[in-house]
């Protein structure tokens, strides 16, 4: 199945593909990686989460596992119908309007690097109006080297190969990358639009939404803890 809905944006590959080129069996597929571990490390236990671009809940069953409280957002419904034992609200990120604040909010997957600015703003935007006064944004960024070191590829544990072919500047700031999925039995591809984000880029594109870090969680810096500034 193959399908282009949003500018930019491409999947290809067996079964629904998301507006943004996603393939819900891949990700139903895919590991939970070191994630939630990291979430788990830099929030209090049992806190309330607002997790934004769930998917098809890939960090959100590692984390009610661990006594979280969960709500998931994305607008995906094909996505949305994987995840068990949560609150489920399909919506676009940038039109939450919940009326309610969360200890944790959760904008993983490197969606803060949107190649369309206001889709960014947009984003930081819901984090903010839905944290609670003294909660915390968790925000997972780009690798430094993530548009240079192509083409790359890593073999998972588990026996498929992800590999991002390419990443082609497009103008403005903004690349096409191209990111291939191989499994024994299937093949799905990704092609989107991103927008690499040096630090001072990312922490005043923060600032513009009411935040500042906290501290950055990783020695790659990837993940990063971000508070409401004072």
């Amino acid at each position: 199945m193959e399908l282009n809905t949003r500018t930019g944006h491409k999947g290809t590959g067996p079964g629904a593909i998301t507006p943004d080129g996603c393939a819900v069996e891949f990700y139903s597929r895919l590991p939970a990686g070191p994630e939630p571990d990291i979430i788990t490390a830099a929030v209090p236990a049992g806190a309330l989460v607002l997790e934004l671009g769930s998917g098809v809940g890939r960090m959100t069953h590692p984390l009610l596992e661990r006594g979280f409280r969960v709500t998931a957002v994305d607008e995906s419904p094909e996505m949305l119908e994987r995840v068990r034992g949560a609150r489920t609200i399909r919506s676009p990120i940038e039109d939450l309007h919940l009326g309610e604040t969360f200890d944790v909010v959760l904008l993983a997957s490197f969606l803060v690097h949107s190649g369309d600015v206001r889709v960014r703003q947009g984003l930081l935007a819901a984090c903010s109006r839905h944290v609670a006064r003294d909660g915390c944004v968790l925000i997972q960024r780009e690798g430094e080297d993530y548009h240079t070191n192509v083409p790359r590829e890593r073999v998972d544990p588990s026996g498929f190969i992800v590999r991002v072919a390419s990443s082609e500047p497009l103008g403005d700031g903004v690349n096409e990358v191209r990111a291939e999925y191989e499994f024994p039995d299937a093949t799905w591809t990704q092609t989107f639009r991103a927008r690499p984000l040096t630090t001072q880029q990312f922490e005043d594109a923060l600032a513009e939404a009411g935040l500042e870090v906290d501290r950055y969680l990783t020695e790659d810096r990837t993940w990063v803890r971000a508070v409401p500034a004072p």
